[in-house]
């Protein structure tokens, strides 16, 4: 679940995660973790995970800074909450994947959060456009960019542009 707070999204702004989000990053999923989906949103990004091989995944309309649940978080966090929302990962040291706007990584709160810890970053090939809570309309308008922030995900690099795949076979 993603909330904004643009000019360009409802001053309610509960959006959510399209299933293709989560299948862009299929191959890095951990399918043989417990993964916590830790914003539950609109309850489906359960089903999107199961899809891709995530079978073990928690996924409960519950308060993420009261709980510590599953081996791994997978998830797209309300916006507006990214700042506590960190604070709370660097506290529970889990590892992670957070799809969150890019300009994140520039915040000083980030910066300070994350200073001593590796994270990597997946970068999609073009912007994830998310969805009104339920309703099957895509917003077509999502005026900025957002990263996957790794941490912990032994990725093959820091950063990784999906798509960087194909282009290591050219030659």
């Amino acid at each position: 679940m993603a909330l904004f707070q643009t000019e360009t999204f409802a001053k309610d702004d509960e959006y959510m995660t399209p299933y293709y989000a989560w299948k862009n990053i299929e191959k890095y999923l951990p399918k043989d973790k417990v993964i916590w989906e830790a914003f539950y949103g609109d309850g489906t990004s359960k089903n999107s995970l199961n899809k891709l091989g995530c079978t073990n995944v928690i996924h409960k309309d519950i308060d993420f800074f009261e709980h510590n649940l599953g081996e791994v978080i997978i998830s797209n966090p309300p916006f507006t909450l990214k700042k506590k929302v960190l604070y709370r990962l660097a506290e529970i040291d889990k590892p992670f994947i957070l799809i969150m706007p890019c300009s994140t990584i520039t915040t000083q709160y980030f910066r300070k959060t994350f200073s001593n810890k590796n994270i990597q970053i997946i970068i999609p090939r073009s912007r994830i456009q998310f969805f009104k809570k339920n309703t099957d309309k895509t917003i077509n308008r999502c005026n900025f960019d957002c990263f996957y922030y790794c941490y912990k995900m032994n990725l093959p690099k820091d950063i990784l542009h999906l798509g960087d795949e194909e282009n290591c076979k050219i030659k």
